[in-house]
């Protein structure tokens, strides 16, 4: 287990639990991730398309390997997954810039997905907002994460959970909130 995080309150609402995944549950991590790229797809939106292609840019598998994603569940079902990381990746540091090196002070958001099962029901704020006051992280106080422009009601999304924006680099847009644990 990495000394360099604690989850302060794993429930959410008292239906769910948040914990770091285990490598045993990959597989229903991939296969939910790879359900919403075929929502998304089949509504129009190119987003997480290279999960449908085989390609995952975010290398889930290996985040889980390294503590990094975050399953939350009713009773023993996946019904959402978030990656924390504690370094930003090579597509961090793209987005990011200068802001983005090795020991900076931010945490690096990226695949918050919910079962299409429990969509509209809060459960995608509930865990973006747990992301930022129930778990901590050693010498971090933002949290960022990136969107695709195109999608105005994703970033409107981010906005209303108290993300702020901080631009735009390329096709993305990027937010930044303080972290409450820090």
């Amino acid at each position: 287990m990495k000394t360099d995080i604690t989850i302060i309150n794993p429930y959410i609402d008292g239906n769910y639990t948040v914990s770091v995944a285990k490598k045993e549950e990959a597989d229903e991590i991939m296969s939910l991730l790879l359900d919403t790229a075929k929502w998304l797809q089949s509504k129009g939106s190119q987003q997480w398309g290279e999960l449908l292609k085989g390609h995952d840019s975010h290398n889930t598998v290996g985040s889980i390997q390294k503590e990094e994603v975050f399953v939350c569940k009713h009773y023993n079902e996946i019904l959402g997954v978030v990656i924390l990381k504690r370094q930003p990746s090579t597509w961090d540091y793209q987005l990011w810039g200068s802001k983005a090196y090795v020991d900076d002070e931010a945490i690096y958001l990226h695949r918050l997905t919910i079962s299409r099962k429990r969509a509209n029901s809060g459960l995608g704020s509930a865990l973006l907002n747990w992301c930022d006051s129930a778990i901590s992280f050693r010498n971090k106080k933002v949290i960022r994460l990136d969107c695709i422009a195109s999608n105005p009601q994703l970033f409107s999304f981010y906005e209303s959970n108290r993300y702020q924006y901080m631009g735009q680099e390329g096709d993305f847009k990027l937010f930044e909130k303080k972290l409450l644990t820090n």
